[in-house]
């Protein structure tokens, strides 16, 4: 046997080696990751007074049981109310958010204009304080325009998509990678800019409007902090983050568990979904827009 067809026959082990460690690797991380995901969903299947009625600790429910579920849609429960705030609130500012950091990152990435540099480092910069030094802020002018408690949910919409132009980064980089020759072109024959960015350039960018949109959904679906901070004890208006998490801290935790673990198996439906159907353009969209900036 030569020297080449020994070195091929050492590299391939080698990388045999190497993929066979690598998926070892991947296989116990993924075990590790996926098993509190496992425990909620068996739990949830647990019924209340069955969880209540033993001191033992078991994963695997003795009894099959949808009463968890049944009750979430009971009337004695406001879990349906928390869900349809959560969703109105994700839907609204996942759209209005979507439109303001597309229009903003088209302009920045083909026009020029006095003041654009600047203005481009100013939010980049000012992006990097945390949202949670504006918090006593924002309360105080919410409450003052009704926006809190009662209006808890129009107020979410409005801080959730009121800074969104500063998102602009990882879109405007998409953009950049999209040919000017095609806007130029167009201009040629007479296309407004707003033709130009509807017709041509969104059709071309639709990986990085569906990433837009995706994490413009999980803030507020995900929100639990400034939900509390807005709601403020009115439980009407709680999302279902803030409204799982009283149920947690209520005096009566253990009959409340396995409920939670039912809710938090319907909240992750929808967010799992999407990114399962979404996951090529999510991709795609995170990165193309890194390529330039």
């Amino acid at each position: 046997m030569s020297n080449n067809s020994v070195r091929v026959a050492s590299m391939k082990r080698k990388q045999t080696t190497g993929n066979i460690v690598a998926y070892i690797v991947l296989i116990v991380i993924s075990i590790i990751w996926l098993t509190p995901f496992v425990c909620l969903v068996l739990q949830s299947f647990i019924s209340r007074a069955e969880f209540m009625s033993t001191s033992e600790v078991y994963l695997i429910p003795k009894t099959w049981s949808l009463d968890n579920y049944a009750y979430l849609f009971s009337k004695d429960c406001n879990f349906v109310r928390w869900y349809i705030n959560t969703l109105v609130i994700a839907t609204f500012v996942s759209i209005i958010q979507t439109a303001i950091v597309l229009c903003v990152s088209y302009a920045l990435s083909r026009m020029r204009f006095a003041g654009r540099t600047f203005l481009m480092k100013f939010w980049l910069i000012l992006g990097m304080f945390p949202g949670f030094l504006t918090m006593i802020c924002l309360y105080f002018i919410l409450r003052e325009m009704g926006l809190t408690q009662a209006g808890a949910v129009p107020g979410l919409i409005l801080v959730g998509t009121a800074s969104s132009g500063m998102g602009y980064y990882v879109c405007k980089g998409f953009f950049d990678t999209i040919p000017k020759a095609l806007d130029e072109a167009a201009r040629i024959d007479g296309a407004s800019r707003a033709r130009i960015f509807a017709i041509i350039t969104l059709p071309m960018a639709k990986p990085i409007v569906i990433y837009t949109a995706l994490v413009a959904f999980m803030a507020p679906w995900c929100d639990y902090v400034f939900a509390s901070y807005v709601a403020f004890g009115y439980s009407k208006s709680y999302n279902v983050a803030v409204g799982l998490q009283n149920w947690v801290w209520t005096n009566d935790y253990q009959g409340f568990f396995t409920r939670f673990c039912a809710g938090g198996l319907l909240v992750a439906i929808p967010v799992t979904i999407l990114f399962m159907a979404l996951q090529k353009y999510y991709v795609e969209g995170v990165t193309g827009g890194a390529v330039k900036g």
